[in-house]
């Protein structure tokens, strides 16, 4: 029963103060009634200080040499982080699967790309039956003429834009 009510105190300080920073930060209706108690009154009195100090670093109580030696000791004293251990590690078979994923990506590589340095056409497309040929029909010939410009010789072809608009 004394940990609630200790709780409870804790909570209506802490509510407390809280809006003892909105009334002087202007954001809440100042109650002095609650301010009638040494408490309120320290309270009131660290808060402005704390607002004329944030305002004006010359007003700050500059620490001294044994404040900056007992905060040293303490982070000395405190115990160390120590990162977890490395829940995966390096296992063989782990180790192997990369590997075997790297040896892949090189031969996909080197599969795709070997047509392109060998220069034979031995991997070339399979032999294409032609249907038809420009020497035997003359309007087979006018066509392949009027866009040869447009196809070029590569095996990419380019798009023409201009087809099916009128000028």
């Amino acid at each position: 029963m004394q940990v609630a009510d200790q709780a409870r105190r804790d909570h209506e300080e802490a509510s407390w103060e809280a809006s003892v920073s909105t009334w002087i930060d202007g954001e809440a209706e100042i109650r002095p009634e609650d301010l009638d108690s040494p408490y309120g009154r320290q309270v009131w009195d660290t808060y402005h200080l704390i607002g004329d100090v944030l305002r004006n670093p010359d007003l700050a109580i500059k620490p001294s040499d044994f404040f900056y030696a007992r905060v040293s000791k303490a982070i000395d004293a405190e115990a160390s982080i120590v990162a977890p251990r490395n829940l995966h590690g390096h296992s063989p078979v782990r180790v192997g699967l990369s590997g075997l994923a790297i040896a892949a990506a090189v031969a996909t590589v080197v599969w795709v790309a070997l047509p392109y340095f060998s220069g034979s056409e031995a991997s070339g497309p399979a032999a294409v039956q032609v249907v038809a040929s420009a020497a035997e029909d003359p309007g087979l010939r006018d066509y392949l003429d009027a866009h040869r410009e447009i196809s070029g010789s590569s095996a990419v072809r380019q798009v023409s834009f201009d087809s099916g608009v009128s000028r």
